[in-house]
């Protein structure tokens, strides 16, 4: 299965994924769509792209290792929730604040925070899976 079309293909789908990826993460909670299916598409993307160039490609292209980035979502996530203590309410609550960034009024929240560290924990832990797999599938 390791055409020239699909490796040609590869880059162009996986950058495709990872945009749409991006796209649901931040298309969050009031509609379908979240952390954890942007983190599905995004490991999905980089599976794609280990499949048409091999495990060294991926790991040269995320750079840190996938663990590691599944560590910093769950750190994400549980400082999503621990600021809500700080701010004396129920855990998990969610919290918002808007600064003004460039003269415009941004809307930032604490479920922001949570959902982006979903989306690194999934990005994550399914990478590692699957470069694992693929990585004894070359031996």
């Amino acid at each position: 299965m390791n055409t020239l079309i699909f490796r040609t293909i590869a880059p162009f789908l996986t950058a495709l994924m990872l945009l749409f990826s991006v796209f649901i993460l931040l298309r969050g909670h009031n509609e379908p769509g979240g952390g954890f299916i942007g983190g599905l598409i995004a490991a999905s993307a980089l599976a794609i792209y280990g499949i048409a160039n091999g495990v060294p490609a991926v790991r040269r292209a995320i750079r840190i290792h996938p663990l590691a980035i599944a560590g910093a979502g769950l750190l994400m996530s549980t400082a999503a929730g621990l600021i809500s203590i700080a701010a004396a309410v129920p855990f998990m609550t969610g919290l918002w604040i808007y600064p003004t960034i460039l003269g415009l009024e941004v809307p930032l929240s604490s479920v922001m925070l949570f959902d982006i560290g979903v989306y690194f924990v999934v990005l994550g832990a399914i990478t590692a899976i699957a470069l694992a797999l693929e990585e004894r599938e070359d031996d």
